[in-house]
């Protein structure tokens, strides 16, 4: 078991330390440079998010903090097929109510672009604003905060506060402009959190833009607008906030990070699991073992949708200061390097792995083999999603959470395995390259390549062998 936990622990933190991390979600917000120490651990954490701002029908208060802002000139965010949906409509009549004068960029990309981004930013610098509004999912809200970064720095390069080592990752130190975001579905938890992620198409690769001074100024949590959600959009945004609170708790706590910064600035937002990150994590668990079923089965069931709606938020808490790990590290080849699939539910005229999907379908796999760092976390996640525990054994904590998640996500008709979202075993070694595409010492690269593959390889297929718990040296 030791021998075990050791293989997982260097694994999670080479992932840690790799020059291009999980975009989304595993990145520092300052690209500051540290001096490698590892003799010297962190001691501290430090949370940051959002205000919040939760209720049914809140939407309609918008207007009005608008106008307590000052605004004389609003960019409203959103993409074509919520500009026709009862949200937008909502956020329309609180900014005529109120006499806001504003601008709508409806053209946001699901999944985005580097020329997406560019996009949008063309049309944050030509209207001038003075605040913005995204009313959306992950896509919108992340499009809308680069175009109201780049608007306030409008002679910055693109590249200029791209996470390195795609970009030059500069720290953010032009004030912007207020955002208010609107999530309309229950995953991202992007309004709680500093992060824009894209797809950078010439490398096809995902990368993002870190930054505290990026997060929304508030984030509008409107169960009613969770409603008109389709089946399989809550099931994938679901499947997003249970990854999130499962890797974010069973992160690597922060006082085993390293180096410690030598300067405050320098400390990653997503530092490692923590004691106010794990509140967070747990309780969004349990939240969705409660009701992400009846969310997904019954569109009419308000209570169960209001509550995933609070716990994508609780759980953007928990990840947006602790992080996630290797389910999000390996999502973004998968979705980056999708052939043909499209998704029901999806009115895309592209091809598209929705990104909570991309995330649960390595996570039997994945969990089965983290749990060796720390079976008890794993084994009362398990119990939190049904498992009964009262006979397990510790060194089982792995396989029980594997076959809790496989049951859990077969109940919930998941596509099964990459198998069949268009992969297949010869296309292991792009997404392989395509998880840690910047590891730059050999050894190290062989280390991450070898055990990312075999778990990419079990997880072709759901039903991957019970045996993969024991993974070679």
């Amino acid at each position: 078991m030791a021998a075990g936990r050791a293989r997982v622990s260097r694994l999670l933190r080479q992932l840690e330390r790799a020059a291009c991390r999980c975009p989304s979600h595993g990145h520092t917000y300052s690209q500051v440079p540290e001096q490698p120490n590892l003799g010297n651990t962190d001691y501290a954490f430090e949370m940051a998010i959002s205000n919040i701002r939760y209720g049914e029908g809140v939407t309609k208060e918008i207007g009005m903090d608008l106008q307590n802002l000052g605004a004389r000139r609003v960019c409203l965010m959103t993409d074509k097929n919520l500009s026709k949906l009862p949200p937008v409509n909502a956020v329309l009549n609180s900014l005529v109510k109120y006499g806001i004068n504003f601008q709508m960029y409806d053209n946001v990309r699901v999944e985005p672009t580097d020329q997406s981004f560019l996009d949008a930013i063309q049309f944050a610098k030509n209207g001038e604003f003075d605040a913005y509004v995204a009313v959306g999912g992950g896509s919108v809200i992340d499009t809308c905060k680069a175009a109201n970064l780049y608007a306030a720095s409008p002679s910055s390069e693109f590249l200029d506060y791209v996470n390195a080592p795609i970009g030059k990752g500069k720290p953010v130190t032009v004030p912007l402009k207020p955002l208010i975001a609107v999530p309309t579905t229950s995953g991202t938890g992007s309004e709680t959190t500093g992060v824009a992620i894209f797809d950078f198409k010439e490398l096809k690769v995902k990368t993002g833009i870190a930054s505290r001074a990026i997060k929304p100024t508030l984030g509008i949590i409107d169960p009613l607008h969770t409603l008109s959600m389709p089946e399989r959009i809550v099931a994938n945004s679901g499947f997003d906030v249970l990854c999130h609170a499962l890797e974010s708790y069973t992160a690597l706590p922060y006082n085993q990070r390293r180096p410690c910064p030598s300067n405050p600035i320098n400390r990653p937002a997503y530092q490692g699991s923590n004691p106010v990150s794990d509140v967070w994590a747990l309780h969004a668990l349990r939240v969705v073992a409660k009701y992400l079923k009846r969310a997904i089965r019954n569109p009419e069931d308000r209570e169960a949708r209001a509550n995933m709606h609070l716990a994508s938020a609780f759980a953007g808490i928990g990840f947006g200061n602790a992080g996630v790990h290797l389910c999000h590290g390996m999502s973004y080849p998968i979705s980056g390097l999708v052939k043909t699939y499209k998704p029901k539910d999806y009115n895309v005229d592209h091809s598209l792995v929705p990104h909570g999907l991309s995330v649960v379908l390595t996570s039997p796999a994945v969990f089965a083999f983290t749990a060796q760092i720390d079976p008890e976390r794993h084994l009362e996640a398990a119990e939190i999603l049904g498992a009964d525990i009262r006979t397990a054994r510790i060194k089982d904590a792995g396989l029980i959470l594997a076959d809790t998640l496989r049951k859990f996500l077969f109940d919930l008709n998941v596509d099964d395995g990459l198998a069949a979202i268009g992969y297949s075993k010869a296309d292991i070694p792009a997404l392989v390259k395509g998880t840690l595409p910047q590891v730059r010492q050999r050894a190290k690269q062989l280390f991450l390549s070898n055990k990312i593959e075999q778990i990419l390889e079990k997880n072709g297929s759901a039903s991957f062998p019970a045996s993969f718990i024991s993974i070679p040296t």
